[in-house]
């Protein structure tokens, strides 16, 4: 593995541990000196804009691995039952990768980053949609409103983790379940 490798490796594990850390600390993380470190980057946002691009990228590789596009448009309630489950899994494991960028206000406001979140989000939005046109997904809300709440149910799963509240093993499972069942009783 090469430095720039290493660096982006170990920033993202680091930041997902502490969002906050300075430079500094994400060199110290990667055993690299700050100024190998800016042979690299040439400061802390040019390494978020990196560990973003790469988390978008991973986004839309979950979406094409689960096969969103096709069960989508295929319109059987099985396969959408089984894509969800697939996507929701890679989205937690995932949420361990890269969980800090789902929270990072640089992230968060780079609009190169908003528009590609956009556009990933009205694809996943749009998968939401057939599948409660399928039966899949409760069909009383907005699909929007389901992909929102995807999204804070993985800033919840990433946040458990984080803290040793729950452990990584079932984390799917409840992620899928507080989604098709929400926390009621009935």
């Amino acid at each position: 593995m090469d430095t720039r490798e290493r660096i982006l490796g170990a920033a993202q594990r680091h930041l997902n541990q502490y969002p906050t850390a300075s430079l500094a600390d994400l060199a110290a993380a990667a055993d690299v000196g700050r100024a190998t470190l800016h042979r690299y980057f040439a400061g802390r946002d040019d390494l978020l804009e990196e560990l973003g691009a790469r988390s978008l990228a991973r986004w839309q590789q979950s979406l094409a691995e689960a096969g969103v596009d096709e069960a989508a448009a295929g319109g059987d309630a099985a396969a959408m039952q089984a894509c969800l489950t697939d996507l929701l899994s890679r989205y937690v494991a995932d949420s361990d990768e890269f969980g800090f960028a789902l929270t990072d206000s640089h992230l968060l406001s780079s609009s190169a980053h908003m528009a590609r979140t956009q556009e990933l989000f009205d694809r996943e939005v749009a998968f939401y949609a057939a599948a409660q046109r399928a039966g899949v997904l409760r069909d009383d809300v907005p699909p929007v409103w389901l992909g929102h709440a995807v999204y804070g149910l993985l800033v919840a799963a990433r946040e458990a983790l984080r803290l040793g509240d729950l452990p990584r093993r079932g984390l799917e499972e409840l992620v899928l379940t507080t989604l098709l069942a929400g926390g009621g009783t009935s």
